[in-house]
């Protein structure tokens, strides 16, 4: 008798997963956030305004981005309470393809939370879906009220955000090695429910107080049942443009664009945001219900993405925001805008706002391809990718920086958290405690975008040495 032979089901990528999850969030959060699905559509018509006036624009795009889905939300925020959270956000993004790359400190702005990015890490993943999420574990131990830090102890350790299904799901997909399309359905929809806005607090409304005078984070994080998704974000072509349109969409627009000064040629990672919504919560002790609590932590987040930079332009980036920033520190409510925004403009000139330039003093990565220019010559066997490029065999265009900035989001987590509570965190780093907490060692981002480059390299120096 000859035996049955079981066919498993086709898996779903985790490309696939991850784009369905991440237009599924974006939905959800239209519906809770309505001035959100208002600011992607004002990014949408922005952006394609932007490729139909500058054609050429479009053109460069296109070779390392897809600009069908240019506007689509490109990354999110979550904020998580414990370790073993953090070690299971890690396994639910791996089945999207997501790897956490990066280490963030953001107690050096007095943001008690230490932070890593969960993102696609091959320049093809990124090119299907390059959405990412941000998050943040709230650093217990940088609370100096023992008893204030017990209680939020307590709260979090008593609080389960995941449900038997997802960890079930998780567990099938690391068994199979994915999931299938019932299944990834099913993971998506109990995903996006664990990032749901739950009014109901998980604490009385005197121990908010509390947790909201010693750092407005610290209050967001313990007090809810789940770690809602504080924001959303689209990528905008010109984020000077969308931030005075902010307005239309019904909210009110952060006051200075975080990150780098406008440039012709964008480095890095500016952003922008609309101030946080206020919310009203449920809390355990009803009978103070009439007290009608705000909670203010979900707002709308715009970004403009440009050049990734290696070592010697990122320290070269750092020390110029150093720099600006001990002339003028810019000010929530935007009294010296006028004032910052000249003095690091000025503080900036001095880093090359040319692609070419970049390239030559080392300072950005960039992809390399091949122009449509014939060789007329066979002895190029042995040629380097700086001869290619003279002889215009080769072009070069930079790779899209995919990561964040620890200054800029801590400026944004700070401008939609109000006051910032009585304590000084300074800063803290321990990306030693944050691996073990999350179970694995974070990607570092500059071999990442270095290996992008020496591939695109590779692949034209094969091209002329067959």
């Amino acid at each position: 008798m000859n035996q049955a032979v079981f066919i498993s089901p086709d898996l779903v990528s985790a490309d696939s997963i991850r784009t369905k999850f991440s237009l599924a969030m974006s939905n959800m959060y239209r519906n809770e956030v309505p001035a959100y699905g208002a600011l992607i559509d004002l990014v949408t018509e922005k952006n394609q305004a932007q490729l139909e006036a500058k054609p050429l624009l479009r053109q460069q795009l296109e070779k390392v981005e897809n600009v069908e889905t240019l506007s689509d939300q490109r990354h999110g925020a979550i904020r998580i309470g414990k370790a073993s959270e953090l070690a299971m956000m890690r396994r639910i993004f791996a089945v999207m393809g997501m790897f956490p790359v990066g280490y963030y400190d953001l107690s050096v702005a007095n943001v008690p939370v230490h932070s890593t990015c969960f993102r696609p890490l091959e320049a093809k993943s990124i090119r299907n879906n390059p959405f990412r999420i941000f998050t943040s574990l709230l650093r217990l131990e940088l609370i100096e009220d023992q008893q204030l830090r017990d209680k939020a102890r307590q709260v979090l350790e008593a609080r389960d955000i995941f449900s038997d299904q997802v960890r079930e799901l998780v567990s099938v997909a690391e068994q199979k090695g994915g999931l299938t399309e019932s299944q990834s359905a099913l993971f998506i929809e109990s995903i996006v429910n664990v990032f749901r806005w739950h009014k109901e607090a998980a604490i009385s409304s005197e121990l908010y107080k509390e947790l909201l005078a010693a750092h407005p984070l610290i209050a967001d994080v313990v007090s809810f049942k789940g770690p809602h998704i504080n924001h959303l974000t689209p990528r905008t072509l010109d984020i000077d443009e969308v931030q005075t349109q902010i307005h239309t969409t019904g909210a009110v627009a952060k006051a200075v664009i975080e990150g780098p000064p406008r440039r012709k040629c964008p480095i890095l990672l500016r952003q922008t945001a609309f101030l946080a919504i206020k919310e009203q919560v449920h809390f355990t002790d009803t009978d103070l219900s009439e007290q009608n609590i705000a909670h203010a932590a979900r707002f709308g987040e715009i970004e403009q993405r440009g050049c990734a930079l290696t070592k010697k332009g990122r320290d070269l980036y750092d020390n110029l925001l150093v720099k600006a920033r001990g002339i003028t520190r810019p000010l929530h409510d935007g009294s010296n805008k006028t004032q910052y925004i000249s003095d690091i403009e000025q503080v900036f000139s001095v880093f090359p706002d040319d692609y070419a330039q970049m390239r030559e003093q080392g300072l950005g990565y960039f992809n390399y391809s091949l122009t449509e220019q014939e060789s007329g010559d066979d002895n190029l066997k042995d040629c380097d990718i700086e001869h290619l490029i003279a002889r215009g065999l080769v072009q070069f265009d930079p790779i899209s920086y995919e990561d964040f900035l620890p200054v800029s989001a801590a400026g944004i987590f700070q401008s939609n958290l109000g006051e910032q509570g009585d304590q000084d965190f300074s800063q803290n780093p321990n990306q030693q405690q944050f691996e073990k907490e999350l179970g694995t060692d974070v990607a570092d981002q500059f071999e990442l975008y270095e290996q992008m480059q020496q591939s695109s390299i590779d692949h034209c120096l094969k091209t002329f040495s067959s």
